[in-house]
């Protein structure tokens, strides 16, 4: 029931920026979490940043320096501000939420976006 809407992928030059946005909707009670991974074509998934409800974040190191998690509780959206972006940051992104449905019944919940490509190439 609870689903996400990832937006803001494309194409840029290196040294250009992207600002990811994740919109999470439907019986949502609470977040806890919200999480950006991303996965490069015969890599494996990797988590790239995370914020917690209580605003504490956290980035992988291959980020730090760059990239900025944030979120706006009142629209239930997380967002990714990737500057400096490297052609090795080439990968689809894809937002991961934790939190509670409100209904029918109230239980915990993990939702992942369908992810977005980001492109980093001249």
């Amino acid at each position: 029931q609870v689903q996400l809407v990832e937006s803001g992928g494309g194409l840029v030059q290196p040294g250009g920026s992207l600002r990811l946005s994740c919109a999470a909707s439907g019986s949502i009670f609470s977040i806890s979490a919200m999480r950006w991974y991303r996965q490069a074509p015969g890599k494996q998934r990797e988590l790239v940043a995370t914020i917690t409800r209580g605003g504490s974040t956290n980035y992988a190191d291959f980020v730090k320096g760059r990239f900025t998690i944030s979120n706006d509780d009142s629209k239930s959206t997380v967002y990714l501000q990737m500057n400096s972006l490297k052609p090795e940051d080439t990968a689809v992104y894809y937002c991961n939420v934790l939190g509670s449905r409100s209904s029918p019944l109230r239980s915990d919940f993990v939702a992942w976006g369908q992810g977005t490509q980001v492109t980093v190439s001249s």
